[in-house]
């Protein structure tokens, strides 16, 4: 789809201007065959009308990433879909992207020129690539200038990515309408793998039901073995990340949003549940998804302070309302 992956990354360009950020301006298209999305980073319009642009939510901005705007609202599942991107993607997007079933990630070569990829551009080399690559995606460089397209990473073609705690997703034939003592006993029948985990009811384009169960989990083609056996691999050795703004966990808010995207299924405002606090960023994708209500088992973060901060500033301002469940 070379032609294709073309003239989506200059749909891309052609709206990164439109960006309302003020310094880092982003923006990607999502597309298969025959659907094209384009969406640039922004703050969701609840969070303009309530915080503003300064606030800060826990330790993340209010922005919703350009990656992440395409994911939440392609119209269609997002299993072997593409994207192309003006500028190299951030660690927590690269999870994101892996997560939602995407199959090739394209970057804009003049995205590594900018400096706001000078800044992070340390991110993408030591975790985003390894975290597209153990998930089997493959990554090109495009130059629009002479219609070419490079390899960065294509996984070898017996290359099976490594998924020990896939979400389950199942249908509910016995659900037609959905109540919160249904979320209620979804969330009694499962055995915890994980003390942070959680739960949700879904429904696709025909009206039918579906739960769906995700546990904090490596990003798709690592084990959690790897980590605590610190074993390496031949695609991309395990990085540094001294700073520990990144990991290469995802927790469940995310794997419950991207996990549904994958395949066009649509969380119920109100029918999503987490044993703990969400993190702020997923907080923010959660807001930046249309969902105004989040049901929690127990109001305390999992590893960071910052989530209940970033719950509180959303709920207090009346972006979130929490139920505890």
């Amino acid at each position: 789809m070379k032609t294709k992956a073309l003239t989506s990354m200059q749909s891309a360009v052609d709206i990164v201007l439109s960006s309302p950020h003020p310094d880092n301006k982003v923006a990607a298209s999502l597309f298969n065959e025959t659907t094209t999305l384009s969406q640039t980073n922004f703050w969701p319009q609840i969070i303009l009308d309530k915080l503003g642009t300064a606030i800060r939510i826990g330790d993340s901005s209010g922005t919703v990433h350009a990656e992440v705007n395409c994911l939440l609202h392609f119209p269609e599942k997002t299993q072997g879909a593409e994207i192309a991107i003006t500028d190299p993607c951030c660690p927590n997007c690269a999870k994101n992207i892996s997560e939602s079933g995407i199959k090739t990630v394209y970057i804009d070569h003049k995205g590594f020129q900018k400096d706001f990829a000078a800044r992070r551009g340390e991110e993408f080399k030591n975790m985003s690539l390894n975290i597209l690559a153990h998930a089997g995606i493959s990554i090109y460089e495009i130059n629009r200038k002479e219609q070419s397209v490079s390899v960065i990473h294509e996984p070898e073609k017996d290359y099976v990515p490594a998924e020990d705690n896939p979400i389950e997703i199942l249908p509910r034939l016995d659900l037609t309408i959905p109540t919160k003592d249904d979320l209620k006993k979804l969330i009694q029948s499962v055995t915890v793998k994980h003390p942070f985990w959680g739960c949700a009811l879904a429904v696709n384009d025909d009206g039918k039901i579906f739960s769906l169960i995700a546990s904090t989990h490596t990003a798709i083609g690592f084990l959690e073995e790897d980590f605590t056996n610190q074993q390496k691999t031949e695609i991309h050795p395990y990085p540094q990340n001294p700073e520990k703004k990144y990991n290469y966990h995802l927790t469940p808010l995310n794997r419950l949003l991207f996990g549904a995207t994958r395949h066009n299924l649509h969380l119920i405002d109100g029918m999503v549940w987490t044993s703990l606090i969400p993190n702020a960023r997923e907080l923010v994708n959660f807001v930046g998804a249309g969902f105004s209500k989040l049901n929690i088992g127990e109001k305390k973060p999992y590893a960071k302070e910052s989530a209940l901060e970033g719950l509180l500033t959303l709920e207090n301002s009346g972006i979130i309302e929490v139920t505890t469940l």
